[in-house]
């Protein structure tokens, strides 16, 4: 799967589990929260004050 700043966070806890720890890491603890789950990347790093650029390069790594 490609990552973009317009994935949600549904689709990675959907089709890439695995990634979710670079997330946690990166200070998103509320991704198991009902309202994260449509969230793009953009608006949740947004929100958290963390750089998407530099989440979306490590989700794709």
């Amino acid at each position: 799967m490609e990552f973009n700043k317009d994935t949600t966070i549904g689709e990675i806890l959907e089709k890439a589990p695995e990634k979710v720890e670079i997330l946690l890491n990166a200070g998103m603890h509320c991704i198991g929260c009902p309202a994260s789950q449509m969230e793009t990347l953009e608006e949740a790093c947004g929100v958290h004050g963390i750089d998407v650029e530099d989440i979306v390069e490590k989700l794709n790594a």
